[in-house]
């Protein structure tokens, strides 16, 4: 269906940052193309030391069945495994037992992979010592995973003979040396670390955790944790109660007093930080991880972060900082203002769903999407709200802890992050994206790359993945490689369309393009932005993004419908005889003071004079 549009009146809104100054961000963050990798399902580059049973004692379900192993990376993901089956529970109840064997060597090995795509930064999941697919529950934050090292066996060896609350008596593993070699690969492609901090509390299996509730009021680190009660040695019962993380025994929270964590915790965290940040501890950074993600940011006092940024930048002033700061009440729909996290001098960014939400609601959404007005008003809200910070917010599109984007895409018209898996919803659809669908997550990318802040791609997104929310968004990854098994089970017995998974060629070539465009065009990592409604009805966005004399202008069809347009000589763009858009190569020219353009069904143009 075509339609023609001839614009005369646009109404637009500006933005510069300069109004607004919070930190000093290190410049390298500005232009970076994020990457995350959850390392458990990343890529198995060693398969001599994948997980066994003694690996998982302590992490929930705490059991591992008889006849357990490693599952197949390529196996249908909701498919029971015969040792699956013979617990007779349901695939939500038993999956996180499973193991794939991702590793370090696995991401050594895929750093090519990265380097061709574009990418100039990685995040990593946590990567300490933990029983768990998900490390959020540390054992130790010295040691490397020793699952993700070279030597399990060896590695445990080696802790054996520690004091962990002695650094001067912590020896470097298999595991961890694998990680500085990670490190020191990852700067020879050119390209920055940073890795996950989890400093609000701590695994059951954490080694000061366990000497209270072998010593319990006698432990040297009784003050370490939130000690509700003490066990009572002449009765039965066990009285031993204590602080967890919202409530959940698995994870013993750290005590804060007003200052933040207490003294004891603190200063095991600010070794912790001096660790991995200089390992050689000769003053020079450059062997070191590049920053820190902080997991559940908020939820820590901002007097400790604040020293936090102080014990990182004195070891490294190029270092960077993105806090978890998302859910201010997630019963109410409602997430934080970022603002007191970056004008307090902690963070440098934080992880910004606010921006994901953005684009779900202007381009997945169907019954009540927002319109471009109201698109712009809510980017135009959180950058004002962001200052100059915004251009290194971490602006995601999908994570470790969300449905993956093309599952919201699938799935429209519901409150985002909530009951988005089918163990939460019935009606969640666990399908493969269409050909319409992936074209929306073509474009929802490509406003993520040409607006301000630092695009960062979850694994496997580029590669045509889908999947709800935690657990389903953990699939291993897909590689072009492997020939995958086709999805043909529903976790509740549902009918179910046979799903062909392989590696999405085509989708790979549109991200790698995006970051392309965006390294080769200084504004638009750079630059301010100009929104234009271009045409509310018809959901027609342009923006236009300047840097010193550089000028980018893009115009967005956001709707089913084919349109041609027709811009009026200097309503929008700049009065060049000519543009090129920067995607498909073709030429917009200047005829009798009219440029026309015909857009396809969601399709985005970046149009640069020539």
């Amino acid at each position: 269906m075509k339609k023609q549009i001839i614009i005369s009146f646009i109404i637009s809104f500006s933005l510069t940052f300069s109004q607004t100054k919070f930190n000093e961000v290190p410049s390298w963050a500005k232009e970076a193309i994020w990457y995350q990798i959850f390392p458990e399902r990343f890529s198995n580059g060693d398969k001599s030391n994948d997980p066994a049973p003694k690996d998982m004692e302590g992490a929930w379900p705490f059991f591992v069945p008889d006849g357990w192993k490693i599952s197949s990376w390529t196996s249908d993901w909701y498919k029971l495994q015969p040792w699956e089956k013979a617990q007779e529970k349901n695939f939500y109840d038993i999956v996180n037992i499973r193991r794939y064997g991702g590793d370090l060597q696995g991401v050594i090995n895929k750093l090519d992979y990265l380097k061709n795509l574009g990418i100039t930064a990685i995040y990593l999941n946590p990567i300490f010592e933990s029983p768990s697919l998900h490390k959020y529950d540390a054992t130790m934050y010295h040691h490397i995973d020793n699952n993700f090292g070279p030597d399990p066996d060896g590695d445990r060896k080696i802790w054996s003979s520690e004091d962990p609350s002695d650094p001067s008596t912590w020896e470097w593993t298999n595991a961890d040396k694998l990680f500085l070699k990670l490190i020191k690969e990852v700067h020879k492609h050119g390209m920055k670390i940073i890795i996950d901090g989890v400093f609000n509390h701590t695994g059951m299996t954490f080694w000061a955790f366990q000497d209270i509730v072998k010593n319990q009021q006698n432990s040297k680190f009784k003050d370490w944790y939130t000690i509700k009660s003490w066990d009572n040695p002449n009765t039965k019962e066990n009285e031993f109660d204590y602080a967890g993380w919202y409530g959940i025994k698995d994870l013993p929270e750290i005590r804060e007093d007003e200052n933040g964590i207490v003294h004891g915790p603190r200063e095991h965290i600010h070794a912790i930080v001096k660790r991995w940040m200089d390992p050689n501890g000769d003053g020079n950074p450059d062997d070191g991880i590049d920053g820190w993600r902080l997991d559940v940011a908020d939820m820590v006092n901002h007097n400790f972060w604040k020293e936090f940024r102080k014990w990182v930048r004195e070891i490294n002033s190029e270092a960077y900082t993105v806090g978890e700061v998302w859910w201010e009440d997630w019963g109410k729909y409602k997430m934080f203002d970022a603002a007191p996290w970056l004008k307090r001098d902690e963070f440098d960014a934080v992880m910004n769903y606010r921006f994901t939400r953005a684009q779900k609601n202007f381009v997945a959404n169907i019954k009540e999407p927002d319109g471009v007005q109201a698109y712009i008003d809510t980017l135009k809200n959180i950058m004002k709200s962001c200052g100059d910070n915004y251009y290194v917010m971490m602006n995601l599109l999908g994570s470790h802890d969300t449905e993956r984007l093309a599952s919201v895409i699938v799935n429209p018209d519901y409150r985002y992050d909530h009951s988005a898996n089918p163990r939460d919803s019935k009606d969640w659809d666990i399908r493969k994206p269409n050909q319409e669908e992936i074209t929306k997550q073509k474009l929802i990318a490509a406003l993520q790359f040409t607006q301000p802040g630092a695009p960062q791609i979850y694994a496997g997104d580029e590669a045509g993945m889908w999947g709800g929310d935690d657990p389903d968004c953990r699939k291993p990854m897909v590689w072009k490689e492997y020939k995958y098994e086709t999805e043909t089970t529903h976790p509740f017995g549902k009918l179910h369309p046979s799903d062909e998974v392989k590696f999405d060629d085509d989708l790979f070539k549109w991200y790698r393009k995006m970051i392309s465009i965006r390294k080769e065009n200084i504004a638009l990592p750079l630059g301010n932005i100009i929104f234009y409604v271009i045409d509310e009805e018809k959901k027609i966005l342009g923006y236009k993004r300047e840097f010193k004399g550089d000028s980018i202008f893009i115009i967005v069809n956001n709707n089913s419908h084919e349109n041609l347009i027709t811009l009026e000589k200097n309503i929008f763009l700049n009065g060049s005889n000519s543009y090129v858009d920067l995607i498909s190569g073709k030429k917009v020219k200047l005829n009798e003071d009219k440029y026309e353009l015909r857009l396809n069904p969601y399709q985005m143009v970046i149009l640069k004079g020539n």
